[in-house]
């Protein structure tokens, strides 16, 4: 049994009612996006417009389907292990324009798939938002604008309302960073803004919609737990040099506290509080907002994991022309000798986890959390497809585990982490980089209306599940 030592005994084993299973996204999965009522959302307007930013050309309208094939996909969740499975709604889709009337039928799509997990014995975790802004908010200016923090409340009040008799586990958002980086400051999210100044606003309401969100879970009293996902990406200094190790800090600032802190312990960063009063990028906030945040943090802390972020002290002085940016005050590095994934270029260091799941119990009061997103993409999967029909992807299987051993450390020392969750259940549609890498425990044939086929690592994960460790 592969999951097993040679002795078979288990030499890593996790806590009764350890979570496993996977995660994934309405956009990323569902297909469907112009039908049943549901309103276009800002990636079916970017592909309309650019589709040539998409690889090969593919657009959200097909994705993997699970709009049709939920219940094929939550028996094969079933069959592989998942005790759990973290999915999010698509507010396009319930309440078309952003506001105003709801969709019945994504009503009852949801319903639906809610009952299939639970009839097959998977807790939902359902996210609200993940990278899915309503096109018609947008055109308000999205997070930019107060008005659509307000929209958001009313879509998660409606969500709770709806769902929160049987979804005990709910997020308000997931890897809130990522739009920010993408949509106002690196390009490769719509609406392709280069702003700092609007990147800042669109955190700070972001930040604020959560809290809202966690205020109307709380004062309906579902007896379930509301929290946030964060990607945490560890920002290790070139050397123990102080301008390195400063660097490291104010990276770590920009991208992981600037969520973090405010989310678990509802306040910012004092680092990143005063860069933006001196570089005069301070958000618009209300009387209240403050308290607001304060009195409504999270219960429970998904973290998304895949690779560190290194730096160093700069090594020039900023362009002074040039649009004011978070790397104003680091520089990136390159470790020599480091462990690639050679089909993403990114990074792969294990111990990554252990530092989030430490620096979580030292500094952030041993929150509830739980490895939310961990995962590893590869092209050209289908040449590691045996005569059996099976991806062998034991170089799935090995990142998995490896990063296990480094949880399953984190949690013999002390750390509250309840759960594992890979990115992601089925091969499915990732942004501009559409179907170019394949992270999935199961296959997606495209050209074969999508035919699903458990990998290897499908196969292992399940004895892991089965066993409780491996």
């Amino acid at each position: 049994m592969t999951s097993m030592n040679s002795n078979n005994e288990i030499k890593y084993s996790f806590p009764e009612g350890f979570w496993w299973g996977s995660s994934a996204s309405a956009t990323q999965t569902e297909g469907a996006a112009d039908i049943d009522g549901k309103g276009k959302n800002i990636w079916d307007h970017w592909y309309e417009i650019e589709p040539n930013r998409f690889f090969d050309g593919v657009g959200p309208e097909n994705t993997s389907q699970f709009y049709y094939k939920y219940k094929e996909d939550i028996k094969l969740m079933k069959e592989i292990g998942h005790n759990s499975f973290r999915l999010s709604i698509s507010w396009a889709r319930l309440i078309p324009n952003g506001t105003g009337e709801i969709n019945p039928k994504a009503v009852e799509f949801y319903n639906r798939v809610i009952d299939e997990l639970l009839g097959n014995g998977i807790e939902p975790f359902v996210n609200l938002f993940h990278f899915d802004m309503p096109m018609e908010l947008q055109k308000l200016g999205g997070w930019e604008n107060r008005d659509v923090v307000d929209a958001y409340e009313v879509y998660a009040k409606t969500c709770f309302e709806l769902f929160g008799d049987r979804v005990k586990k709910w997020f308000t958002h997931n890897e809130p960073i990522v739009p920010v980086e993408g949509g106002y400051l690196y390009d490769f999210h719509y609406p392709n803004e280069i702003n700092f100044g609007k990147a800042v606003q669109v955190a700070y309401h972001t930040i604020l919609s959560s809290a809202k969100a966690i205020k109307v879970y709380k004062e309906l009293n579902q007896g379930g737990k509301i929290g946030i996902i964060l990607n945490l990406t560890p920002s290790y200094p070139r050397s123990r040099n102080l301008a390195d190790v400063k660097a490291s800090v104010l990276a770590d600032a920009f991208f992981n506290r600037s969520f973090l802190d405010p989310s678990v312990k509802g306040e910012f960063p004092e680092e990143l509080v005063q860069i933006l009063k001196e570089e005069g990028f301070m958000p618009a906030v209300e009387n209240g907002d403050l308290e607001l945040i304060k009195d409504n943090t999270v219960d429970i802390l998904g973290v998304n994991y895949y690779q560190p972020r290194r730096v160093k002290a700069k090594e020039n002085l900023p362009n002074p022309d040039a649009p004011f940016m978070p790397e104003r005050f680091f520089d990136n590095y390159v470790m020599p000798g480091r462990k690639m994934n050679p089909h993403r270029g990114w990074e792969i260091y294990e111990k990554g986890v252990y530092d989030i799941l430490v620096n979580l119990k030292d500094n952030y009061g041993n929150i509830e959390c739980f490895i939310s997103e961990n995962g590893m993409g590869v092209e050209g999967e289908e040449k590691f497809r045996d005569e059996s029909g099976v991806i062998q992807d034991d170089y799935r299987i090995e990142f998995i585990r490896e990063h296990l051993k480094w949880v399953h450390k984190a949690h013999q020392e002390g750390s509250n982490v309840k759960g594992y969750h890979l990115w992601t259940f089925m091969d499915n549609w990732s942004w501009t980089n559409a179907y170019k890498n394949r992270y999935g425990f199961v296959s997606v044939n495209l050209a074969k209306d999508g035919e699903r086929t458990i990998k290897k690592s499908g196969q292992w994960f399940k004895t892991v599940s089965e066993h409780n460790g491996f």
